[in-house]
């Protein structure tokens, strides 16, 4: 055998001693746990790193569109001051229909006296406004006693302002003149005279009535003005 052949044979020899050595034992052969998989069990790759999702940012919620300034609300107008009363003016009318009454005067009056009561020599005095505007008689008349000192003495409260008479043209007003009983200091008239009373410093005339055997004492006295004659004879 030539040297070329005997060194073929000898290559494959140790190829198959090394195929030999190389071989799967016997227990892997019968499907071992220690036989290697034919396919070489896949590697577990490393799971591709998360790739994060950028999120988006959130919209900042769009403010409330800012009103215009508010506009300031008109200012309340003041209410007007209320305008005080003009005074009436000297001589205007004023809406009190009693504002242009005066107190009665002897110039705006008739007078006289009557017998009322003979054993007492009491008077009953009237007067009756003959002006053509109304009137008022106020307190007691103010009675003298012809040429005698004195005057009666007022007999009764007066009525007070709001209640004093108001005479119409032709109305009358009623007054008692008590004489009292006659004694040794008592005398006797034929007539008396007779002023309004004004409160006030106008001047009168003086009213004269008969009044025969009138009796003049201490005692006489006078009630102040009425609207009826019972009233007047009953204080």
């Amino acid at each position: 055998m030539s040297s070329v052949r005997r060194a073929a044979a000898v290559l494959v020899a140790v190829s198959a001693l090394a195929l030999t050595a190389c071989g799967p034992s016997e227990d892997g052969a019968a499907g071992g746990s220690g036989a290697p998989s034919a396919t070489p069990p896949a590697s577990t790759a490393p799971s591709a790193p998360v790739k994060p999702t950028p999120t988006k940012p959130t919209k900042p919620a769009e403010s409330a569109e800012p009103s215009g300034p508010a506009t300031p609300s008109k200012p309340v107008k003041p209410s007007k001051p209320v305008k005080p009363s003009t005074p009436a003016k000297p001589g205007s009318p004023s809406t009190d229909p009693d504002y242009d009454v005066f107190p009665c005067s002897t110039y705006d009056v008739t007078f006289t006296a009557s017998l009322a009561e003979p054993t007492t020599s009491s008077y009953l005095l009237k007067v009756t406004n003959k002006s053509g505007k109304p009137c008022r008689v106020l307190g007691h008349p103010i009675v003298t006693f012809g040429a005698l000192d004195g005057k009666a003495n007022e007999r009764g409260a007066a009525p007070g302002i709001e209640d004093v008479i108001r005479l119409a043209p032709g109305e009358s007003a009623y007054a008692g003149l008590m004489g009292g009983l006659k004694g040794a200091a008592s005398k006797t008239v034929s007539s008396i005279a007779m002023t309004m009373n004004t409160e006030s410093d106008l001047k009168q005339v003086p009213l004269k009535a008969s009044t025969p055997g009138f009796n003049v004492s201490p005692d006489n006295s006078v009630t102040a003005w009425m609207d009826n004659a019972e009233d007047a004879l009953s204080l």
